[in-house]
């Protein structure tokens, strides 16, 4: 795809944004900021035909030809899920000899210290295809022993044997010195051209062994994967006269080029949940909401974030496929920026059945596109989060994806029945009744244990809920959580796509540098940082446009022989010998707001330095002046299940198409629109804020009905 000029905003004019979820692909287009968008099945054999398909309706209703399109922004879980259902490249690893084992010893410790019966998460390499070969180089990047180049040649028959796709390079030391990595990649590059060649020295250049051996097999898991769908994507997309360039969703939360996300795929994973998490982070910041917890329930999964002072909280690790749910150490771990969030089976596509006690039980396994849950009418016979909403009304079955669909109740009541009836001996209703009070009360915990984690307590916070399924269950689970109010924001139904649309063009690059504050030498720390802002603004210039740029800088410091660091930002100018002091005082003041004390005169260390480059985030136009409050007119009334007190209520329906700035109503009513419907439970109230989002207030106990 076409690389814009300099003189050129590609982040302006026409634009489209794309997300792959593992039920719907959700295509959004922005015309100078006024936004359309649709849901379209996802193709899980070609997740590229879904994204062809439902850019050609959407440009087909606006009248719109490829041309016009200047910017295309994409996000997908893709990498994900070939991690989680092991449909990678069949990959091969790399080390430096008498390293073979790293990804089975990894940390050296159980993740559930009293389960006898505990299983791990396997690697995505097993031991047979992994090899070695002699080299050593030491911490300071010093060579102890030369690369055997014969030992290397000598493994390409052995990898070609055993049907190697993909092979990780992942030598001791090799953030400090990457010059065998190097070579090994240039001999390999000789031998075997086809193979794809991932290198833990570019990949995660850092300390600490296991967590840079498992990103780098990681990446070269699903390399050849994603280098091949973003290669079909791109030729597609060429093939109709698209000239636009393709930008990807990080999981930090920036958009990177084609080709950077073609070679760190990695990087991608979360990459749609990203999105929301930035959507929810710009809309807080809009209502000034210091606190508040973004909820992005789809088919697929639902996706919570804690937003602090208006921004997602970030980490630079991350683990995916965990063997126990909430159990960190129990995953692979990923040293990739990410923004952190919690992730769980939980969305319109959970599989509902009942287990061996007669419980209910939902996920985290989902129906996806194919076949679906039942009422989609396309093969699918387990009951589903969907079937459950559509038996208690919430959802239409005429008005089902913008039109695009029409549900099948009796094949869900059919379902419900078949799956749930013999242990529950209820109607089908409330069978859909005892689905939804599980999945809320899973994604509930699921919210309170990443507050926890955190030191925040869920319930101080405001309720951002986007996604298809979220607005559905966003009261109920507000109610769960003692929060007392929720918002729906505008295109919630498609919201993470529209967050890719105010994400900025960033990169990040992190090297790490050893050095203590006692001898800090500045003129190295100097020259890694402009050796970083290079790397990083050679991926960011090309998107920015004539958009200002900024940089944010960090070092990872931590007390001397202590496992964990903390960041500490940076002078923005060039480092001098006096800033030691500089960087001990920050890290002190850190240090004490994180564990209310610290140790004096103790050493301080740097283990790692980080650069984020991006374009800045334009300020959002506000409204200047606050709506008038007016009742809103329903368009029609629906009876509803009442998922707190579980009574059917003849409910009021309004379309959120006529609702405008100022309208109000209370609950229990329902706002319809394309991509989603709101649920307003009777303990809310609800009205349009001068944004256009969907604010809903808790009653308190007294005025209540």
């Amino acid at each position: 795809m076409a690389t814009p000029p300099r003189n050129v905003d590609p982040l302006a004019g026409n634009r489209l944004a794309v997300d792959i979820g593992g039920t719907f692909t959700d295509v959004v287009l922005d015309q100078a900021g006024r936004r359309s968008s649709l849901k379209v099945l996802t193709t899980p054999g070609a997740p590229e035909q879904a994204v062809l398909d439902g850019i050609a309706a959407i440009l087909g209703e606006a009248g719109l030809a490829p041309g016009d399109i200047g910017l295309i922004l994409h996000g997908t879980t893709l990498a994900t899920n070939a991690i989680i259902e092991r449909k990678g490249a069949v990959t091969g690893l790399i080390a430096t000899e008498g390293f073979r084992d790293t990804l089975d010893i990894a940390y050296e410790s159980r993740f559930d210290q009293y389960d006898i019966f505990i299983e791990k998460t396997k690697p995505l390499v097993p031991r047979e295809r992994r090899f070695t070969v002699p080299e050593r180089v030491d911490v300071e990047g010093a060579v102890a022993l030369p690369l055997d180049e014969a030992a290397v040649a000598a493994l390409v028959p052995v990898l070609r044997s055993a049907g190697i796709d993909s092979v990780a390079i992942a030598f001791m030391h090799s953030y400090a010195n990457p010059d065998h990595e190097r070579r090994v990649r240039d001999i390999l590059a000789d031998l075997a051209p086809d193979l794809a060649v991932s290198l833990s020295s570019e990949v995660c250049p850092e300390v600490r062994e296991y967590e840079r051996t498992s990103t780098a097999v990681a990446n070269a898991y699903v390399q050849p994967l994603m280098a091949g769908y973003l290669a079909r994507l791109g030729r597609a997309l060429t093939e109709r006269g698209f000239a636009a360039p393709v930008y990807l969703m990080t999981s930090g939360g920036g958009l990177t080029t084609l080709e950077t996300a073609a070679a760190f795929p990695i990087r991608l994973v979360e990459s749609g949940p990203a999105g929301g998490a930035i959507l929810a982070a710009g809309l807080a910041a809009r209502l000034g909401e210091r606190k508040a917890l973004s909820f992005d329930m789809g088919g697929t999964t639902a996706k919570i974030c804690l937003i602090e002072d208006f921004r997602p909280v970030t980490a630079r690790f991350f683990e995916v496929d965990r063997a126990a749910r909430f159990l960190k150490g129990s995953g692979l771990p990923l040293r990739i920026p990410v923004i952190e969030m919690v992730e769980i089976g939980a969305g319109g596509g959970s599989i509902a059945r009942t287990n061996a006690l007669g419980m209910v039980t939902v996920g985290p396994d989902s129906a996806g596109s194919e076949p679906g849950p039942a009422c989609y009418g396309r093969g699918g016979v387990l009951p589903t989060v969907t079937d459950a909403d559509l038996l208690l009304g919430r959802v239409n079955p005429e008005g089902f994806a913008g039109g695009r669909m029409t549900l099948d109740i009796t094949a869900a009541g059919r379902a419900m029945r078949a799956a749930l009836g013999e242990a529950l001996d209820l109607p089908p209703p409330m069978l859909g009744y005892a689905v939804t009070e599980i999945v809320d009360e899973t994604m509930a915990n699921a919210a309170r244990v990443h507050a926890v984690e955190r030191g925040e307590d869920a319930a101080g916070h405001t309720l951002i809920a986007f996604g298809g399924a979220a607005p559905l269950h966003a009261a109920r689970l507000a109610e769960k959580l003692a929060i007392h109010r929720v918002v729906i924001p505008v295109d919630a139904g498609v919201g993470s796509a529209v967050g890719f649309l105010e994400a900025p063009v960033a990169y990040e690059v992190v090297r790490s540098r050893y050095m203590r504050l006692g001898r800090f030498d500045a003129a190295a720390a100097n020259q890694a940082l402009a050796a970083m802002a290079e790397e990083a603004l050679a991926v960011v210039l090309p998107g920015a446009g004539r958009r200002p740029i900024e940089q944010l800088r960090r070092a990872f410091m931590r007390y001397v022989g202590q496992g964990h660091e903390i960041a500490i930002g940076l002078p923005d100018r060039a480092l001098t010998p006096a800033d030691a002091a500089v960087l001990r005082q920050g890290f002190e003041a850190a240090y004490a707001r994180e564990f209310a004390r610290i140790i004096p005169g103790a050493e301080i260390e740097v283990l790692s330095w980080s650069l984020v480059a991006g374009t800045a985030t334009p300020e959002m136009p506000v409204p200047p002046v606050a709506p008038t409050p007016h009742p809103a007119i329903a368009a029609g009334r629906r009876a509803v299940t009442d998922t707190a007190s579980g009574a059917l209520l003849e409910v009021p329906v309004y379309a959120r198409a006529d609702l405008v700035p100022g309208a109000s109503f209370a609950g229990p009513a329902l706002v319809v629109e394309d991509a989603t419907t709101t649920y307003v439970s009777p303990n809310f109230t609800a009205a349009i804020d001068r944004f256009g989002n969907i604010v809903l207030d808790a009653v308190a106990k007294g005025d209540q009905a």
